[in-house]
């Protein structure tokens, strides 16, 4: 009696679905990239063939087209990038607590695809959006990074300091908007100065920027965005909040929450629906109501999406917004 072949298992089909995927993205690139006139096996026109050599965040050079025109993002602060650069993305990931942008950036984004979540991309979703520049935010995983370059030239574009400034700034070169870059950092600046003048003897005060779950409270310490913005105003920091933090934030318990009383309290959550609720909720645990900025109403719950998340140019910006409405009388 014959046998029959057995069919292919699932996990063996993906697989073989998968560098179909990739070989065939491959082939794209290849040919978007290259010297031929002719469009690209998408249909899309290519009549600029051009590239140039950019060198991320990790000091990798990258060959790129010189114009992109299909750019897939994944981290908070590459979409915010892009979009600031008034490049709209063709895929996203999903941002911290998030089930996709960032909440400050949500409208603008609610039209770009997902291709996966904070923790890392879905390779297919990336093949599908067909993409020929990916940004990939901080992303360290050698084996993840070397399937993203199959599909198109991926760049790191956050450091180790992971300075937004510095990251915009490389996006623009990726990007062919330098210029924009620098116009936009110019108005930046312009407005973090003349808020730190309106503050007036308040831009050396202590501020403390906390970030409240169902998990308990966890702090920023230095090296993450919104302590690089604080430190443009002049702000102290109170604690531990003055150091160097190990990871994106650091827990702390209600006990030990008087080691970062400060002049202003910012409390960050990621629940927009919790927002109202949640300072009068703070205010009645007894390790809150003992807080000097607490005591004093210089307490104010806002948006963790753009304050304890991974930021960019508008959530920097948008900082800035709430600190003056906040502490300028």
């Amino acid at each position: 009696m014959a046998h029959r072949p057995s069919a292919p298992r699932p996990s063996t089909r993906r697989t073989t679905v998968l560098a179909a995927l990739l070989a065939g993205a491959g082939l794209l690139t290849a040919t978007a990239c290259s010297g031929d006139d002719s469009s690209d096996a998408a249909g899309a026109a290519t009549t600029d063939k051009s590239t140039v050599s950019v060198t991320d965040a990790t000091g990798a050079a990258v060959k790129i087209p010189a114009h992109p025109q299909r750019v897939v993002v994944l981290s908070e602060m590459d979409l915010d990038s892009a979009l600031t650069l008034g490049i709209a993305p063709v895929g996203l990931t999903a941002a911290r607590g998030q089930k996709g942008a960032p909440g400050y950036l949500a409208d603008k984004a609610a039209k770009i695809p997902l291709v996966g979540t904070v923790t890392g991309p879905d390779i297919e979703k990336v093949v599908a959006a067909q993409p020929d520049v990916i940004l990939a935010g901080q992303l360290a995983d050698t084996q993840v990074l070397a399937q993203l370059r199959k599909v198109a030239p991926t760049l790191v574009t956050i450091g180790k300091d992971k300075d937004w400034k510095s990251s915009l700034t490389l996006t623009g070169k990726a990007l062919g908007k330098s210029n924009e870059a620098k116009k936009f950092l110019a108005r930046y600046d312009e407005k973090a100065a003349a808020l730190k003048k309106d503050l007036g003897t308040r831009a050396g005060s202590e501020v403390s920027v906390a970030r409240y779950s169902a998990k308990g409270t966890a702090v920023m310490q230095q090296g993450v965005f919104v302590s690089d913005v604080l430190k443009d105003l002049g702000f102290t920091r109170p604690g531990i909040q003055a150091k160097q933090g190990e990871g994106h934030s650091t827990p702390i318990s209600n006990e030990n929450l008087k080691e970062i009383d400060g002049d202003w309290l910012f409390i960050g959550t990621l629940d927009p629906t919790s927002e109202s609720g949640l300072l009068k909720q703070l205010q009645a645990e007894p390790a809150y109501r003992s807080l000097k900025a607490v005591e004093d109403k210089h307490a104010t719950v806002v948006d963790g999406s753009k304050w304890t998340s991974l930021g960019g140019a508008q959530a920097a910006t948008s900082v800035l917004a709430d600190i003056r409405a906040a502490m300028v009388k």
